[in-house]
């Protein structure tokens, strides 16, 4: 069970408080935060290697040469082969985790965001959909559906 940490402020009545639950859906892959930035590298296992060495980050898992995710105190990151086919500098971009998709991807749809993608299921136990921001910035928004360990999916696990 999850302890909550609550802060008191004088004259705020906290009665009708109760903690919302960001993902009631657990799952190994996925860290137990909602903001993941996803940084674009060259040479992925050489960032990983660099950020645990330098940062001190421990790694979650890795998913051969193209993509990690990395912790640090309580925060998660992505390491994510860069995309420069196309000639274009690396993108970096957050995976966000909401708990409703449905809702959330109405939301966005309704405000006339552009869809990159639509909602897919992925074999690591998340469905997500991409969304290109008024800036050009990328947001993979996410929801837990199923409990899936790395190696279920050909990762492999760190320390989780």
């Amino acid at each position: 069970m999850k302890k909550h940490l609550f802060f008191v402020f004088p004259g705020v009545d906290l009665t009708d408080f109760h903690p919302k639950t960001i993902n009631p859906m657990q799952n190994r892959t996925m860290p137990d935060c909602t903001i993941i930035p996803v940084l674009a590298y060259h040479d992925v296992p050489q960032a990983i290697d660099w950020l645990c060495k330098v940062f001190g980050f421990t790694e979650r898992w890795r998913a051969g040469t193209h993509r990690a995710q990395l912790s640090f105190e309580g925060g998660t990151i992505t390491a994510a082969e860069a995309n420069t086919a196309n000639g274009e500098v690396p993108v970096s971009s957050l995976t966000v985790r909401v708990s409703d998709m449905d809702a959330h991807l109405r939301r966005t749809t309704e405000h006339g965001a552009e869809i990159i993608q639509q909602p897919i299921d992925y074999p690591y136990g998340e469905r997500q959909y991409v969304v290109r921001d008024i800036g050009g910035h990328i947001w993979n928004f996410s929801q837990s559906i199923s409990d899936v360990a790395p190696e279920d999916w050909g990762g492999i696990s760190g320390v989780l």
